[in-house]
């Protein structure tokens, strides 16, 4: 386009981490199971209120903004080459900053926290900066009343899955909105890794599509 930059064409890259096809699943379900009525009254206020398609669910380790993906890639693998075990995640708990509902990632246990932060370091990212979350809906506008936005999904809890890949992933603007691409996979490592590959459900973005709307019936759901 004129005026148009190099900046500007350039693609915007994160680094991310792709939930398992059961993790998205699970959590599709019960985003489908929401009452419509309890989440009309929860988002009561914010202008444009949607959730996001369960195949654009991830969770981010660093936004890079534009950048060329092949520097990126390289240093991903050089990064993460050293790195020997696989972090254990569930998707559980809710929270909501700025203009996005959450849900938070929790490793098993304090092993799989530090590989976690290690990924957040091979990504160019800060660990103490670093909150592990899942964005699940976006607004345009207006603050969420009270905790009644969160409390959704605050006492949600998936199930755990091991994380086998990192990838590059490469948000393009179309007109429907972003569009998630990954450009770049890097497999971690650790005891049996290629025989759990096999059977790995988390080698990019889910194929779950969108969450069904929430249930139309004014019943409350814990």
């Amino acid at each position: 386009m004129p005026g148009e930059s190099e900046a500007d064409r350039a693609p915007r890259l994160f680094t991310a981490l792709w939930p398992s096809q059961a993790a998205v699943e699970h959590l599709a379900g019960a985003v489908s199971g929401l009452a419509a009525a309890r989440v009309a009254a929860a988002s009561e206020g914010l202008r444009r209120f949607r959730f996001v398609p369960a195949s654009k669910w991830h969770l981010t380790l660093r936004f890079h903004g534009s950048a060329e993906p092949g520097p990126l890639s390289e240093r991903l693998d050089r990064r993460v080459a050293g790195l020997t075990g696989r972090p254990h995640l569930r998707l559980t708990g809710a929270g909501a900053f700025r203009s996005v509902l959450w849900v938070g990632a929790e490793p098993a246990s304090g092993r799989d926290a530090e590989l976690l932060r290690e990924l957040v370091r091979a990504a160019g990212g800060d660990p103490e900066e670093f909150r592990a979350h899942l964005t699940v809906a976006r607004w345009n506008a207006g603050r969420p009343s009270g905790g009644r936005l969160t409390g959704l999904l605050r006492a949600y809890s998936g199930p755990w899955w091991e994380v086998g890949e990192v990838a590059l992933v490469r948000s393009d603007q179309e007109a429907e909105g972003s569009a998630y691409r990954t450009v770049h996979r890097v497999r971690l490592g650790g005891p049996d890794a290629e025989g759990r590959d096999a059977a790995s459900s988390d080698a990019g973005p889910s194929d779950a599509g969108t969450p069904h709307a929430p249930r139309s019936d004014a019943g409350d759901q814990g």
